[in-house]
């Protein structure tokens, strides 16, 4: 692309991603508040959760229906996306860490964060070949956790006992796939990056002519 018609980086699709990360410990504090006991509060939390994430799904559609995708917003939708996730996964691996099977959550919190930043690190070193984009795998990812997080930051506790039980195993369920996924598509991006500085015409030490 003509650097000249390059979109701006500050266009409302990057103002979105950077309200997003904006948002984060808003929504921490709200998770956390009397250590995550307080149904209204958690209920809040959710709200302002889903609130985050719609955004992402709304920079996104902006900045490719209005052409302003730019490098600043390949990096920094994906590092907004795995704040807001990664907050949500250490807030409720705190509230549930008294809970039988708490040390459970524990062990997928790590397991996803370590994941999640490690290609986020990984971006940054091939950022000099070129930008990694988000792939279908890796939204369809982000969409699992935002479902399965979202089922466990809304309290069981407003549901009658079988409607609870029900919404519980599905949220397992869906969290299960999620960290699946998650995984599948970490390989897919290390295969991607590795291509990516492959066929680099920096590392080729081909250039171009002017």
């Amino acid at each position: 692309m003509d650097p000249a018609s390059a979109p701006s980086n500050l266009n409302i699709a990057n103002a979105l991603t950077v309200l997003r990360i904006a948002g984060v410990p808003v929504f921490g504090a709200l998770l956390l508040a009397d250590g995550g006991e307080s149904i209204d509060l958690r209920v809040w939390a959710g709200v302002a959760f889903s609130l985050l994430m719609l955004t992402d799904r709304i920079d996104g559609d902006l900045a490719r229906r209005h052409n302003l995708v730019t490098n600043f917003g390949k990096l920094a939708d994906p590092i907004a996306d795995k704040a807001l996730t990664g907050m949500a996964f250490v807030g409720l691996a705190l509230i549930f860490s008294g809970d039988r099977f708490g040390w459970l959550f524990w062990v997928v919190t790590v397991v996803v964060l370590l994941r999640e930043w490690g290609i986020t690190a990984m971006r940054f070193v091939v950022k000099k070949y070129g930008v990694m984009p988000a792939s279908q795998g890796g939204r369809i990812k982000t969409t699992l956790q935002a479902v399965a997080l979202g089922g466990y930051i809304l309290p069981f506790e407003l549901w009658d006992n079988t409607t609870a039980d029900v919404l519980r195993v599905l949220t397992h369920v869906i969290m299960a796939g999620a960290v699946a996924i998650t995984m599948v598509t970490a390989i897919q991006y290390v295969r991607d990056a590795r291509a990516l500085r492959r066929e680099s015409p920096r590392r080729s030490g081909v250039t171009h002519q002017p």
